[in-house]
Order: structure tokens, then C-alpha cells, then sequence
């Protein structure tokens, strides 16, 4: 699930997974952050989900997956597009 919030010429992105689904650590990666599975790992919340959010300019396109452990890439079904291999944002 993606959640979004203006601010100030900017839009913040909350990338949200059930805690536990799937199993182990999970990053979001994507080109806002270079690929790099370190920059955004998803930490737990109190309401039984976790989550990572990102500021990304607002009017901009972007492609990302989640990396779980055992190097399993998935895509996230509530993304605004996918294109065979990665999901898609608008901001």
C-alpha cells in the first residue's frame, strides 16, 4: 500500500506491507535511492504494519520494488502502474 502527502512542492511517500508478510527484513528500492537495498528498510509501526517513507519532488514518475530476505523482489499491487518488472509512482 502507498500512502501520499503534499508538502510544499514535494510529495511524501509511505510505502506500507503487512509486519511479517512476507517474512524477514524488507526494503523498498527503488530509483529514488539508487537501488540501494540499505537506504529504506520498511521498520514496524503499532498498528501491525511496517513501513518507509520517502520526500520526492512533486509532478515526477518513479520505479521501485521491494527486496525481502533470500533476495525475493516483489512489486506492490497498490502501485500506480507496473511494467513487467518494476512498479511505478506519480507524484
Amino acid at each position: 500500500m502507498l500512502e501520499r502527502k503534499k508538502i510544499k512542492g514535494r510529495t511524501q511517500i509511505t510505502f506500507i506491507l503487512p509486519d511479517g508478510t512476507p517474512d524477514g527484513p524488507v526494503s523498498v528500492v527503488g530509483d529514488f535511492n539508487h537501488w540501494n537495498p540499505a537506504a529504506h528498510p520498511l521498520t514496524p509501526r503499532g498498528d501491525g504494519t511496517r513501513a518507509a517513507s520517502v520526500s520526492l519532488p512533486a509532478h515526477s514518475t518513479h520505479h521501485f520494488r521491494y527486496l525481502a530476505a533470500g533476495d525475493y523482489w516483489f512489486n506492490d499491487d497498490a502501485a500506480d502502474g507496473h511494467d513487467g518488472t518494476n512498479s511505478h509512482l506519480h507524484t
